[in-house]
């Protein structure tokens, strides 16, 4: 029986300190959050955008020229579609098979390319793309050949000091050729409150439908893998594979 689960990805205000731009149009720019370890070969000032703009443009001016040379933890990545990730959350991905779906979701804010960030509509959870699982395990699971020829564009490999630090608890996914980043953003949240009122990004009812209600647990705002009931899954798989 295939799987599916959803996960946080991409830059946002903790991560960061801004969310993605979502255009007029329902295209975005899906921004990874910064390489606080200096060693990815991409900067914000330097990796171009749709729009033709550098990510640095989309940080407050005060700080475009510094974040111009900040270096970006470029992942997941959608040109071989690998994801890699060593945080205890993110080990349960380790049992993704061939078939399955790891959709990726992120946070978006309404970005007007005459006057900048737009406050509304409010910043909303979109999916941004997905991988339909070709391989996944831990690093210490794949040979050396693998993990060259599999995962070698992925920003936990192709950086010696960072695997060598990573590489007994890093969880590595790879998709197949049905994987994508989406062309247009499909908008999965709704406002909502945690139990001290303050505001909370939960999942839409009409999500829900699609996805579940993981259990009654429908906030998505943080990032931990949230695996869709068996009972959803198809349903799940279908309805993104028919996003643009």
């Amino acid at each position: 029986m295939k799987k599916a689960v959803l996960l946080r990805v991409g830059i946002d205000s903790g991560s960061g300190g801004i969310q993605g731009p979502l255009f007029e149009d329902g295209s975005f720019e899906y921004i990874c959050i910064p390489d606080k370890k200096g060693v990815s070969d991409y900067r914000y000032g330097s990796l171009l955008g749709k729009k033709g703009r550098p990510y640095s443009d989309y940080f407050p001016v005060r700080k475009r020229q510094v974040v111009a040379l900040q270096h970006v933890h470029l992942d997941p990545e959608f040109e071989t579609f690998t994801y890699g990730d060593p945080t205890t959350p993110k080990r349960s991905l380790r049992t993704l098979e061939t078939g399955d779906y790891l959709i990726f979701y992120c946070g978006l804010q309404p970005w007007d390319e005459t006057v900048g960030w737009r406050q509304e509509p409010p910043a909303a959870l979109c999916i941004c793309g997905y991988f339909e699982v070709e391989i996944a395990g831990m690093a210490t699971d794949f040979s050396d050949e693998t993990l060259s020829s599999v995962f070698g564009q992925n920003f936990h490999v192709r950086h010696p000091s960072v695997y060598e630090l990573q590489r007994q608890n890093l969880v590595l996914v790879k998709g197949g050729t049905g994987s994508r980043l989406l062309q247009r953003a499909c908008q999965i949240s709704t406002e909502g409150t945690d139990r001290s009122g303050r505001p909370l990004k939960v999942l839409s009812p009409e999500i829900q439908e699609v996805f579940g209600d993981f259990g009654g647990k429908v906030s998505i705002q943080r990032s931990p893998p949230r695996w869709i009931d068996p009972a959803f899954v198809e349903r799940a798989i279908g309805f993104v594979k028919q996003l643009e």
